[in-house]
């Protein structure tokens, strides 16, 4: 990665991404995009950016808490003070700000109560028009009828009614197609679900256009929902999974293309070290520390402090899933990061706890008086399970842990989505929503032929929406919610919001020059949201 080609800007956590970036480019490879942990929600959640072209001058923001935001595009940056959010003007709701309310609802979440995806009257009538033929008086399709993954019907219709249903089905555009599928498949209506899947299997391809290619993981999802497969496929893709050296190169394809690791490592280090400027011995508690990236930034940037570097410790949280991306253990992320440290001057100290964060208890963590306690949550606490899924609730006991340490600060970066505990049929509507926006976001910096990019999203993307669409209870390891649960999660749990500084959004501003325009960034005092056009996919915030 090079770095950025913006002005320079003072100050030493800035400065750390224009200046030893190169030092330790070897270093630098992503977050495991895929996990194994554990997860249901009820509203699909599709949270809409609304943003300025260059010749406009107003934003449309939608609903929230009063709140100022700043909105960021590829034009000179443009503040906007308003009582709403950065989301769907068009596609605005109400929020219960009940503090005792389930979490099925947004509890005050910047997020649209529908989704991007047409659900209009033409596919309705579209698929009761299916319906009618597959379902007739004089149809002699016997929904108990076993099918199988080739989408072969045991009794099959007559071939006049099938090509009446295959003409109602050419006049739906992909999405329409996926909808009508997704509805089948929830109503347990085989006949139509496997008439559409033909359909469908015609017009998908994994190199295709980004709706095409993301029908194509969206189609297997959905057979094997159908059949009721999904944990065992989600299970055989785990064990089929490829090598840790490609596995590492196809998540490296992902760190470059786009910028969502990026985010996540940039956010929370400018805000930890801003946060740790004047502390000397300084313990970081990561809970998906992966190649341990992040930590070599930001002891370049320590290192260069006034007065001389602190004393670091970090202690690794993972699991066997990164340990496969990795092909080693934690104590290969210790040697990595005590050569970098070596070679700054930094005196450190690394501790690996080689487990889920459904295992993490206090001992494991080795936390010692007098230090000063950062916790980074990076795209992982989605993967626990929570009241939904077991009586544990590990996502809560988790926070509730985290706080009883009195951390200085915490950062907290997650899609921003809700598929927690939503029914299939909305689950299914926001996932289409959110991973078309992640399809075109991969799509916008390699040829539509790119075999590195497609293997990408094969491996790394793929198999989190199988998971999301294909699984239920604890098989359903893909659990995200949007800032508001995660915000009310965190509250109930004792933490306060921390205000994020300026470095922080201008960091991330400089960063994006490296990427398409369509990349999107809305910031408030308390939380920066990272999307695709009108699509935020990831949030960051701070809290103590």
């Amino acid at each position: 990665m090079q770095a950025s080609q913006g002005p320079r800007r003072s100050g030493d956590v800035h400065r750390l991404y224009h200046q030893p970036m190169q030092q330790v480019q070897q270093y630098y490879t992503p977050y495991q995009a895929v996990d194994n942990n554990i997860y249901n929600d009820s509203s699909s959640s599709g949270t809409q950016f609304s943003f300025q072209t260059q010749n406009e001058q107003v934003f449309t923001l939608d609903s929230l808490p009063a709140t100022d935001y700043a909105i960021y595009d590829a034009a000179p940056s443009v503040s906007v003070s308003s009582n709403r959010s950065p989301f769907s003007p068009q596609c605005s709701q109400s929020y219960i700000s009940d503090p005792h309310h389930s979490f099925d609802n947004t509890c005050g979440s910047p997020v649209s109560g529908c989704s991007g995806v047409d659900d209009g009257n033409g596919m309705k009538h579209a698929l009761w028009e299916l319906k009618n033929k597959l379902r007739g008086p004089e149809s002699d399709i016997d929904d108990s009828s076993s099918c199988s993954f080739n989408g072969v019907f045991s009794k099959p219709s007559s071939l006049t009614k099938r090509n009446q249903v295959l003409d109602i089905a050419s006049r739906l555009d992909l999405k329409d197609l996926l909808l009508a599928c997704a509805e089948a498949v929830a109503e347990a209506d085989i006949s139509t679900a496997e008439v559409l899947m033909n359909v469908l299997e015609q017009r998908v391809s994994v190199s295709g256009e980004p709706m095409q290619r993301l029908s194509a993981y969206m189609l297997e999802g959905l057979r094997a929902r159908l059949l009721s497969s999904g944990s065992t496929i989600y299970k055989k893709l785990k064990c089929n999974e490829p090598t840790s050296s490609d596995l590492l190169s196809y998540m490296q394809v992902l760190y470059h293309i786009c910028p969502y690791y990026k985010f996540a490592y940039m956010s929370a280090n400018v805000v930890i070290g801003e946060a740790m400027r004047n502390e000397n011995t300084i313990h970081i508690i990561d809970f998906q520390i992966a190649q341990g990236s992040q930590w070599m930034f930001l002891l370049h940037d320590l290192a260069r402090r006034p007065g001389g570097p602190p004393y670091v410790r970090v202690t690794g949280v993972d699991d066997s899933q990164s340990a496969h991306a990795r092909g080693g253990g934690l104590k290969l992320v210790g040697e990595r990061l005590a050569k970098v440290a070596e070679s700054c001057g930094v005196s450190f100290e690394f501790h690996g706890a080689a487990m889920s964060g459904c295992r993490v208890e206090l001992e494991n963590l080795q936390v010692r008086h007098g230090e000063a306690l950062a916790v980074n949550f990076p795209y992982m606490l989605h993967h626990m399970p929570d009241e939904s899924v077991s009586t544990m609730n590990h996502r809560d006991r988790l926070l509730r842990l985290v706080k009883s340490l009195s951390p200085k600060i915490v950062t907290l970066v997650e899609q921003e989505s809700n598929t927690n505990t939503a029914p299939f049929l909305p689950r299914f509507r926001e996932t289409l929503d959110y991973y078309t926006a992640m399809f075109e976001s991969t799509d916008a910096a390699r040829s539509r032929d790119d075999k590195q990019r497609i293997s990408a999203e094969e491996h790394c993307i793929a198999r989190d929406v199988v998971n999301i669409i294909a699984c239920e209870g604890a098989d359903r390891v893909e659990r995200h919610e949007p800032f508001g649960k995660w915000r009310s999660r965190l509250v109930m749990a004792g933490f306060t919001p921390i205000s994020l500084s300026p470095s922080v959004g201008e960091t991330i501003k400089d960063m994006l020059k490296e990427y398409s325009p369509n990349y999107k960034l809305a910031e408030s005092q308390e939380v920066l949201y990272l999307g695709w056009k009108n699509r935020a996919l990831a949030t960051s915030s701070a809290w103590r």
